[in-house]
């Protein structure tokens, strides 16, 4: 009998073997089907679109590494014209019921920055649905300026996955939006008005008290936690004399300039305040790297000379040191987040395969490749830029 089971285990330790072996390897890496790559990216792979068309952004991922929401005006599945929210497989793979993509924001209003809840069981997005069901009008420039429009009527709902059953969750007069949640499920940081000027506040999802994170003058938004949830990160500006007063006016009127904007880091009850990056230009999009010693962020320092349109990601370790460009499409890359397990990277980009310049923007996922390959750091795009 012991010799039966004996032969049982050796016989079944052998399948396993084979199955998790050479039956379930990853092929190998071949940089000729790599179109959407281009030369530098040494720790991208595998570049995956997964929108085609009109405004996509703020791809965030699941908790499971399994889904991604985020926010889009793309007409093909969004006819009302303002950004709604909506969930797709961040694999590309149809949801159930047969669609790519799910709206799960209500269709009507102007909708941002939406997040999973960490058991997945919940999603929140900030909305101006209640108090219209219009699309309000967001103009992109006042007197010559680029200005974003803070709207007095978000508040942040949460929501079933699949849309239903919205309520407010973060609520009251004036801006609330721009929320994210901790790694450990315990909190949500969000940007509000509530205290006059655009700070970080943080809830507390299980007793619904807030505590308010930053205090100086400026604008405070853009926050994620660390993925152990003991930092946070976020971007800023810190205006002082005529650019101070230049910033009131502007906020007074619902709107801010984006132009000088840097990357701070702080414990999570917003003490010790580091400011990580000291760059001119927008600085913006942050979010932790694996392992919570550097960050990867989108700027345009780099390009003023040119006019400051072209943006694309960079990583820098927490004091400020060791700046390293990520991306080099040509074009515009933001809205960086890693995936939970660190093996992948979400990002929103203009960038195309046939290298023709385009407006629109859509969302990418890559294989993240921490320490980069002969393959890597020898890559060459396939495709020139195409501008005609």
């Amino acid at each position: 009998m012991k010799k039966t089971i004996v032969f049982a285990l050796i016989i079944i330790t052998g399948l396993v073997l084979i199955s998790c072996g050479k039956g379930n390897k990853q092929p190998a890496y071949n940089p000729s089907l790599d179109s959407l790559r281009f030369t530098g990216e040494i720790h991208l792979r595998n570049i995956k679109q997964l929108t085609f068309g009109g405004n996509n952004a703020e791809a965030y991922w699941s908790f499971d590494n399994k889904q991604l929401i985020f926010q889009s005006d793309w007409k093909k599945i969004n006819p009302q014209g303002c950004d709604q929210i909506f969930i797709m497989n961040a694999d590309g793979s149809l949801l159930p019921g047969g669609k790519r993509y799910r709206l799960v924001s209500t269709g009507k209003g102007r909708t941002t920055c939406s997040y999973f809840l960490k058991d997945g069981k919940k999603i929140i997005y900030a909305s101006t649905h209640a108090a219209s069901p219009d699309c309000p009008e967001a103009p992109m420039f006042v007197n010559g300026k680029y200005v974003w429009k803070i709207f007095p009527t978000y508040d942040i709902y949460i929501a079933n996955p699949d849309g239903s059953e919205p309520k407010v969750l973060i609520g009251g007069d004036g801006y609330d939006a721009e929320a994210t949640v901790s790694p450990d499920g315990k909190y949500i940081i969000f940007t509000s008005t509530r205290s006059g000027d655009l700070e970080l506040w943080r809830y507390e999802i299980a007793t619904g008290e807030y505590l308010q994170l930053t205090s100086e003058l400026g604008y405070d938004g853009g926050g994620f936690f660390s993925n152990d949830s003991k930092k946070i990160v976020w971007r800023a500006s810190r205006p002082k004399g005529e650019a101070a007063a230049q910033y009131k006016e502007l906020l007074a009127q619902d709107l801010i300039e984006p132009k000088a904007l840097n990357i701070y880091i702080a414990d999570i009850d917003g003490k010790n305040v580091q400011q990580v990056t000291d760059l001119p230009g927008a600085n913006w999009a942050p979010f932790f790297a694996p392992g919570d010693k550097k960050i990867i962020f989108s700027s345009n320092h780099h390009s003023l000379k040119e006019g400051g349109r072209l943006f694309d990601l960079f990583m820098v370790n927490l004091d400020g040191t060791g700046l390293e460009q990520i991306t080099h499409s040509g074009t515009f890359d933001a809205f960086p987040m890693f995936s939970f397990d660190g093996k992948k990277l979400a990002f929103a980009s203009n960038r195309r395969v046939d290298r023709k310049d385009s407006r629109e923007t859509n969302i990418f996922v890559a294989d993240w490749i921490e320490n980069p390959e002969e393959v890597d750091l020898n890559f060459k795009t396939l495709n020139t830029r195409n501008k005609k």
